[in-house]
């Protein structure tokens, strides 16, 4: 009997849920409850004022309380120093508090949290607590799905403080922005579903931007993906971002993301 809920609980993932899983923003639908998913994000960024890349490893472990709460941790490790170090880490939760269902749609609305600490030097105008700044995040996150395809848009505030020993934020610096997302995906194969063990291929595109509040400043980026999602547990990301329009310093905004991700369902018994 177990086993045949587990079946069941991941064909349902996969064919509900797989187009939802964007790459660099999260939709408001949670991991399923009891179910720890295992993630290693990657990033490939090209430095603008100097030569090299940028290299960011993210480690994060997600745990789904329930079908509404589900928890994460992350870890930051970077090259910037030219060797790979640990720079920090992040807590994140999600609330889904409102959700409809139909046979071929649902809606989800869900309000997020984060608090990132980091000790790197602070180098550039945007916030950026996912690898880059110490501070927090809030906000609120609306994901549609229709058949195929999903719609996911989020809006958050984020504040920066000090990088912890050794980097005060610049008293010339804004320290507080909004965060907007606007996110596409559809499931394009398979047509049918037959097994759960079919490998689902997504496209999706990403549009994510930041105006800093005190002077104006922003940039929007764009974000086309594709991403595999095999045997319904593994997941593979692989996505480019690109820069649309800026009027603040950043000094790596273009590059490559590579994400791998595996889920374990009935995680606790």
């Amino acid at each position: 009997m177990r086993k045949i809920f587990i079946l069941f609980l991941a064909f349902a993932f996969q064919k509900n849920y797989s187009q939802e899983l964007f790459v660099v923003t999260d939709p408001a639908s949670n991991v399923p409850a009891n179910t720890l998913s295992v993630r290693l994000s990657q990033s490939l960024f090209k430095e603008e004022f100097v030569s090299g890349y940028n290299y960011h490893l993210m480690p994060e472990v997600t745990y789904g309380l329930n079908k509404n709460l589900m928890f994460r941790a992350s870890a930051f490790v970077s090259n910037r120093t030219n060797q790979l170090v640990t720079e920090g880490g992040s807590f994140y939760t999600k609330y889904r508090f409102y959700s409809t269902d139909d046979i071929n749609s649902h809606f989800r609305l869900a309000a997020f949290g984060r608090y990132s600490f980091n000790n790197a030097d602070i180098h550039q105008e945007q916030i950026e607590i996912m690898g880059h700044n110490t501070g927090f995040e809030t906000g609120f996150v609306a994901t549609k799905l229709i058949k195929k395809v999903a719609i996911s848009s989020s809006v958050s505030f984020e504040k920066a403080f000090d990088n912890q020993p050794n980097y005060p934020f610049p008293d010339d610096l804004g320290d507080n922005a909004t965060n907007y997302t606007l996110s596409f995906g559809k499931l394009m194969y398979p047509k049918k579903y037959t097994s759960f063990k079919q490998t689902n291929i997504n496209l999706m595109v990403e549009f994510v931007g930041q105006t800093i509040n005190e002077d104006g400043k922003s940039y929007l980026d764009i974000v086309p993906a594709i991403q595999f999602i095999i045997n319904s547990q593994a997941r593979i990301d692989l996505a480019y971002r690109h820069e649309l329009v800026s009027s603040m310093l950043r000094t790596a905004p273009n590059g490559f993301y590579f994400n791998l991700e595996y889920n374990f369902f009935n995680a606790f018994k």
